[in-house]
């Protein structure tokens, strides 16, 4: 092999401040606000672009989950290694769900959303959140909501885009993969 045969690449450019993601989530969002205060009727309109734009994130999450978890316990070799990482990933969960909640509940004390809305509750319709008052107030046991992790079949977690099916038939298929090792 010659030299000349090896190809180079230049520099990178640096990206411009409109191609960072950051960017482009925070302007749609500003750009959400704006048309929905001064033209809802516009933003009414376009509701199905953004129903249709969260249904293709979702149509994507499981699969990424399934794909992700698999190689990284069937890549990882050793499997106590993989048991460590996954109480870490534990506890980094569990961790970062208590702050998300102590900032939820501190934002909803200082800001009180709501406070001064002056709506009129009777004309509320109080059918639409009885669903999920009585979803609410179900008790679920603790052997019940194990047995829920374990889905039905090998696609109703995907199909039903239950997270937690899939990352456990996820984790099972990936110790399946480590242990056949190369012969799979």
């Amino acid at each position: 092999m010659d030299m000349k045969d090896i190809p180079v690449q230049g520099p990178k450019r640096k990206r411009r401040f409109y191609e960072d993601v950051s960017f482009q989530v925070f302007f749609g969002i500003i750009i959400g606000v704006v048309v929905g205060h001064y033209w809802p009727d516009i933003g009414k309109t376009m509701q199905p672009l953004g129903d249709a734009f969260i249904r293709l994130i979702q149509m994507v999450v499981g699969p990424i989950i399934f794909c992700s978890v698999v190689s990284g316990i069937a890549n990882a070799g050793d499997m106590k290694k993989v048991g460590r990482v996954a109480i870490k990933a534990l506890i980094y969960f569990e961790v970062v769900t208590s702050v998300a909640l102590v900032i939820g509940l501190v934002t909803i004390n200082v800001l009180q959303p709501g406070v001064g809305m002056n709506i009129d509750v009777q004309s509320l319709d109080t059918n639409a959140a009885n669903s999920y008052i009585t979803q609410a107030h179900q008790f679920v046991s603790t052997s019940t909501f194990l047995l829920n992790l374990i889905p039905k079949t090998m696609v109703s977690g995907f199909a039903n885009g239950d997270v937690l099916q899939i990352l456990f038939f996820s984790v099972l298929f990936g110790f399946g993969m480590a242990a056949a090792g190369e012969r799979a």
